[in-house]
C-alpha cells in the first residue's frame, strides 16, 4: 500500500511538473481564436501594483489566459462538470435541446447610467426620430430549457427599467415579444449569445412596423446556409464537446440591389454585407459586415434620400443586411472605439433617424454610452 502511495505521488509530481514546464517553456499567445478576444501579456511589475495587489490578480489572469491547451483541459473539465450533474461550466448554463446560456445578473447602477447617457442624447438631437432596439438574450426566451434551479435575473425587467427612465422622444420597439412568437424557429444559436438571421428578420420586421415603413417580404429572400459548424461564445467558454455545432444562414434579396460599405474613414472597403473569408476562421459570426469596426458607412441602391445612424453593439450585424434596403445611407458607430460627438455627426450628416441597437446584458454593463453625453 505504502509503495502504491508513493508511485502515485511520484506520478501527480512528475505531470504537475511537466505541465509547469511547458507552461514556462510555451510562448506566450496575442489572442485567442476560441474566445475572439486578446489574451493577457504578463502584467508590469512595480512596487506599487505589488502592495496594492494588483499585479497578483493581473497574473493570476495571466496564467488563465496563457494555460497551454487551455481548451483541452476546459473540455475535459465540462465534461466533468456534467457527469456530476454539475448545472454550469465558467458561468455558462447546460441547457436542454443543446442550448447554452450565460446568466444575467442583476443589473448595477451601470444600467442607470446608460438611461441617462441616452436621455442626453436626445436632449441634442431635437427634430430627429429616434428608436431604441434592446434585444433580450436567449436565456430570456427559453427559460423551460435552463436546468432546473438555474438562477437568472429577469431581463424583461431591466429592458422595462431603461424605458422607464430614459427621458425625451424616442420610440421603443418591442422586440422580445416579436420574437417570443416565433421561438419555435432557430432565432438564436445554441452556442452563441447573438440572435440568427432568423431572429434578426423578426427584429427587423419589428422596427419597420415602428418605423412606419414596410418590410420586405420573407419570400423575397433566398435562405441560404452558409456554415454548418459555427461554435460561438458560450461554446468557448462552457467548451462542452458533446454540443453540436450551428449552422449560419443569410438572407439572399431576389431583388436587384447594390452595397458600397466604407469601414472606418476610407481603412477598407467592401461591396458586399457579408465578409465571407470569416467561414474559414473561429469568428464565424464576423461574416457580417466583417465584425466590430469603429464607423461603418453603407451607401445602396435606394435613392430615396433617407439617412440612417445605428448606435450599437454586434447584435445590429446580422440587422443590418435587412435595414439596408430601406436607406440611401447607413451610419454604423460603435461606441466602444468611436468617441466622437454623436450628436453633432447627427447634424453634419443630415440624419433623420437614430435607431439604437443593443442586447440588454451587453447594454446593462457597456460603460461607453457616456460619450453620448457630449
Amino acid at each position: 500500500m505504502k509503495r502504491l502511495n508513493t508511485i502515485m505521488i511520484v506520478v501527480f509530481a512528475v505531470f504537475i511538473g511537466g505541465i509547469t514546464c511547458m507552461n514556462l517553456l510555451a510562448e506566450d499567445q496575442p489572442f485567442s481564436q476560441a474566445e475572439n478576444r486578446p489574451l493577457m501579456e504578463f502584467p508590469k511589475v512595480s512596487l506599487d501594483r505589488i502592495t496594492s495587489g494588483a499585479f497578483t490578480k493581473d497574473v493570476e489572469t495571466y496564467l488563465s489566459d496563457q494555460f497551454v491547451h487551455k481548451r483541452f483541459w476546459t473540455s475535459i473539465k465540462a465534461s466533468a462538470q456534467k457527469a456530476v450533474m454539475k448545472k454550469d461550466n465558467n458561468g455558462v448554463y447546460f441547457g436542454e435541446d443543446g442550448y447554452l446560456f450565460e446568466k444575467f445578473e442583476t443589473p448595477s447602477e451601470q444600467l442607470d447610467a446608460n438611461s441617462e447617457s441616452i436621455s442626453r442624447f436626445l436632449e441634442n438631437t431635437t427634430g430627429v426620430s429616434v428608436y431604441g432596439l434592446l434585444a433580450p438574450t436567449s436565456i430570456e426566451m427559453y427559460p423551460e430549457k435552463l436546468p432546473k434551479f438555474a438562477q437568472t435575473a429577469s431581463e424583461a425587467n431591466a429592458i422595462q427599467r431603461i424605458e422607464e427612465q430614459v427621458r425625451g422622444e424616442i420610440s421603443w420597439i418591442d422586440v422580445a415579444s416579436a420574437l417570443k412568437t416565433a421561438k419555435e424557429h432557430p432565432i438564436y444559436f445554441r452556442t452563441d449569445h447573438h440572435w440568427t438571421t432568423h431572429g434578426a428578420y423578426v427584429a427587423y420586421q419589428a422596427a419597420m412596423e415602428k418605423m412606419g415603413m414596410e418590410p420586405v417580404p420573407s419570400n423575397e429572400f433566398t435562405v441560404r446556409t452558409v456554415s454548418k459548424n459555427f461554435r460561438g461564445t458560450y461554446d468557448a467558454k462552457a467548451n462542452d464537446p458533446s454540443v453540436a455545432a450551428d449552422e449560419i444562414d443569410v438572407f439572399e434579396p431576389k431583388f436587384h440591389v447594390s452595397y458600397d460599405v466604407d469601414i472606418d474613414d476610407g481603412q477598407s472597403k467592401m461591396d458586399s454585407l457579408y465578409a465571407w473569408e470569416f467561414l474559414e476562421k473561429r469568428d464565424q459570426y464576423s461574416l457580417f459586415l466583417g465584425g466590430n469596426h469603429r464607423a461603418v458607412t453603407i451607401h445602396s441602391n435606394v435613392k430615396n434620400g433617407r439617412k440612417l445612424m445605428i448606435i450599437k453593439d454586434s447584435y445590429a450585424h446580422a440587422l443590418v443586411p435587412f435595414l439596408a434596403n430601406h436607406f440611401e445611407e447607413i451610419y454604423m458607430v460603435d461606441l466602444r472605439y468611436d468617441h466622437r460627438n454623436m450628436a453633432q455627426i447627427v447634424k453634419e450628416k443630415g440624419i433623420q433617424d437614430v435607431l439604437f441597437v443593443y442586447n440588454i446584458a451587453g447594454f446593462a454593463e457597456d460603460e461607453n454610452l457616456i460619450w453620448l453625453r457630449q
